[in-house]
């Protein structure tokens, strides 16, 4: 009987160790197995996404510009001597030959002089050398004289008519050069600047001492807009087509113009495409240098949806954003049309089904395991 009891007693002991065993086993896989659950779900990186807001369609883009003289000079001295007098100040128009400014050089007065002087010089020494040819001429078919003193007397000839020729170019030059005293417009325009008085000494300047700027003058009854228009609306931008201008100095205005030239290129860093569009101000109501907003008509409308501007990215590759698809992130190229400060409008690469990741990390790449935690809807401004 005792032996029953005692063979109870080990068998009762074998189980519950058995099931202890047993139950340590099996909590130590449950807790495993979790463990690793949680540890997949940790490397997966959960992210924030809105859904693009759908635009209405673009049919007119605004873009900025600043206004330029049709034609802009400074004026220089091509000769030096000291200001004797001017005629207009700032702020004048003038009429192309107007006479602007005197400068008084007696330097290349007294040069001219010397100059004239030499060439009377070499002009009688000429005559006196042909004299002289013709005579030893006569002598030679006498037989007075060698043929070689009649070479000398017609070569001596043939110099002296050079040195007539170089003077005569010296005094022209120097002639010119008294020219340049006078300065005047060479264009119908305002003078924008003044950088003279009575006195001063003008330097015409040469390779190693630059010229001082005696006038500025602009040709502004036609002014030139320079616009860069993006890429995506290059096609809008033909020549011939009408643009309407808009400035802050002139609230509730418009003013008419017209796309003349495009550079027919995309500039690679800004990609843009240069545009200018000419404004007739017979007025001369707008001012060169004025900041002016250019609208711009498109031929065609162009759907755009709107998102955060922390969407974006901005790599070696280009800008892009990402996007979830699949339980993955998928990095895509798109491009900008407005920017509206916090949103950007982007003209071609999304869709408005598409989940967006908000500030993506700099790790983020194409097949990254991500779970969405949704920010709502990118409620961008409308157009």
């Amino acid at each position: 009987m005792s032996r029953l009891r005692a063979l109870v007693v080990i068998i009762l002991a074998v189980g519950i160790l058995g099931f202890g065993l047993y139950s340590g086993v099996r909590s130590r896989r449950v807790a495993n197995t979790e463990l690793k659950r949680a540890t997949a779900d940790a490397a997966v990186e959960v992210v924030k996404v809105v859904s693009p807001t759908l635009t209405e369609p673009t049919q007119e883009i605004l873009l900025p510009g600043t206004t330029q003289a049709f034609t802009d000079a400074s004026l220089f001295a091509r000769t030096n001597g000291y200001v004797k007098a001017w005629h207009f100040d700032i702020g004048a128009r003038v009429k192309k030959g107007q006479l602007l400014a005197e400068i008084e050089t007696p330097e290349v007065d007294q040069q001219l002089q010397q100059a004239r002087a030499d060439l009377e010089t070499a002009q009688a020494n000429l005559k006196q050398a042909e004299i002289t040819a013709e005579r030893w001429k006569g002598l030679l078919e006498s037989g007075s004289v060698s043929q070689q003193e009649t070479d000398v007397a017609v070569n001596a000839l043939g110099a002296m008519k050079a040195t007539v020729n170089s003077n005569a170019a010296n005094v022209r030059r120097l002639e010119q050069l008294q020219g340049f005293e006078k300065i005047y417009a060479p264009f119908d325009g305002i003078i924008t600047a003044r950088n003279l008085d009575i006195g001063v000494l003008i330097n015409a300047g040469s390779t190693s001492t630059p010229s001082q700027e005696l006038f500025h003058i602009a040709a502004i009854d036609r002014l030139r807009v320079f616009v860069a228009v993006p890429e995506v609306y290059a096609p809008a931008a033909r020549p011939g087509a009408q643009a309407t201008l808009t400035l802050d100095a002139f609230p509730g205005r418009t003013f008419r113009g017209t796309l003349v030239r495009t550079a027919n290129a995309i500039d690679l860093t800004a990609r843009t495409l240069l545009v200018e569009v000419d404004i007739d101000n017979p007025g001369g109501q707008l001012l060169p240098g004025a900041y002016v907003f250019v609208h711009l008509q498109l031929p065609k409308e162009v759907r755009s949806v709107t998102v955060p501007v922390n969407t974006l990215i901005f790599r070696a590759q280009g800008l892009q954003v990402a996007v979830v698809r699949d339980g993955q992130a998928r990095l895509v190229p798109v491009t900008i049309g407005h920017d509206h400060g916090t949103f950007v409008e982007i003209v071609s690469g999304l869709q408005p089904s598409d989940q967006v990741i908000v500030a993506p990390p700099d790790s983020l790449t194409t097949g990254t395991p991500v779970r969405m935690k949704p920010a709502g809807t990118a409620n961008a401004p409308r157009p």
